[in-house]
């Protein structure tokens, strides 16, 4: 049995889950809504919050943490534009929406978004 282990793995290596979190991350970073399925999106949005919540304390070691996981055109927007827009908020930045099912697989699909 796996005991204590956290998250999804979706069938990948590490490096390869940790890869698809951060493009996934910069892809709602830059366009502020994505469709993606429901197990990346809860997956995400934890990510997501853990990013904006590092990114509110607004001083240089904040910026060099973002800087090392996102792009620098996602940094920039998440530590100028996103972070301000949950100064009084205290979580919960992100929606999911759940839409119809993908017609290939079957697999549930979801709306990831900012509130």
């Amino acid at each position: 049995m796996k005991h204590k282990l956290k998250g999804r793995q979706f069938k990948r290596s590490k490096s390869q889950k940790k890869a698809l979190m951060k493009h996934l991350s910069e892809a709602i970073i830059l366009q502020e809504k994505i469709t993606t399925t429901t197990a990346k999106a809860k997956e995400l949005s934890s990510y997501v919050e853990k990013l904006i919540t590092v990114a509110k304390k607004k001083n240089l070691l904040a910026a060099k943490a973002i800087h090392g996981k996102l792009s620098d055109e996602a940094s920039k927007k998440l530590l100028l534009k996103i972070s301000n827009r949950y100064n009084s908020r205290n979580g919960g930045y992100t929606r999911i929406i759940k839409i119809s099912e993908r017609k290939g697989d079957v697999a549930q699909m979801s709306v990831i978004e900012f509130v």
